[in-house]
């Protein structure tokens, strides 16, 4: 039982730290005697490649860890996969730890995998916007639109019914960010979501990409049922009074060249 327990931590530092087990002594040769530290450091020299036996060990684990009763064993192993310097190997793997069970290893592996891959990705996150956990979905969503790839707006519109407010929230201050084209739609919607976080968010995004279009619509938010929205609209109202014309020009300059 000790035992298994020190192998487990050992697996865990190791991967924590980056370490490889083969510059540990050999708790059998003495440990901190002469030659143990000295087989250590011999074996610790040896660059690791995807052929070397100590390189094999450490997948072959990683692939055991990736099937662990523990949530936690498994995140530790999409994150050793996510450090190899080979991701040809790593990928097959990370694309099986997206069907795992617990949200925040799929999380974890999705991450991974959009880090690792070279390729076209908006039709392989796609179907991760509809992943149980908004946490995925969020990820998905902000790696689409903040790709640089065009993205099919009925993507967004099919998101308008998203049941997670953080990530309706998300989608609406991307939109703004990403300056896509033909979002007005998505973002007028968006500013009338049942959530005064995700609605505030709208009116923002829609204030960057469509000013002239949106001082009607901060006039209605001066009425919002949110006591902080009908504040936020307030103030920004009386800054674009206040700021010269010359001034709001230059800003929509601005806002085209993005």
């Amino acid at each position: 039982m000790e035992s298994s327990r020190r192998d487990r931590f050992r697996l865990i530092y190791l991967k924590s730290e980056g370490v490889s087990e083969k510059s540990f002594p050999d708790d059998s040769n003495g440990g901190s005697g002469a030659g143990g530290s000295k087989e250590g450091a011999v074996v610790s020299s040896c660059p690791e490649t995807p052929e070397s036996f100590s390189f094999q060990v450490k997948l072959r684990q990683t692939e055991l860890d990736l099937k662990d009763p523990s949530p936690t064993v498994r995140s530790l192993a999409v994150r050793s996969l996510e450090r190899l310097e080979q991701p040809a190997l790593a990928l097959p793997l990370l694309s099986q730890a997206l069907s795992d069970q617990d949200p925040d290893v799929r999380a974890q592996a999705l991450l991974a995998l959009v880090k690792l891959k070279s390729t076209d990705e908006t039709p392989f996150l796609k179907k991760y916007l509809k992943d149980s956990s908004p946490r995925v979905r969020m990820i998905a969503l902000r790696r689409i639109l903040q790709g640089g790839q065009q993205v099919d707006l009925n993507t967004c519109l099919q998101l308008l019914s998203e049941e997670s407010p953080t990530v309706r929230r998300k989608m609406a201050t991307l939109l703004g960010w990403t300056q896509m084209e033909g979002v007005l739609p998505v973002l007028v919607e968006l500013s009338k979501d049942p959530e005064e976080k995700v609605r505030k968010a709208a009116l923002f995004s829609l204030l960057t990409l469509y000013p002239e279009e949106s001082e009607e619509r901060l006039l209605k938010a001066m009425r919002d049922p949110g006591p902080g929205l009908r504040k936020w609209a307030k103030k920004t109202l009386e800054k674009m009074i206040e700021t010269p014309v010359l001034d709001k020009e230059s800003m929509r300059a601005k806002n085209k060249e993005r």
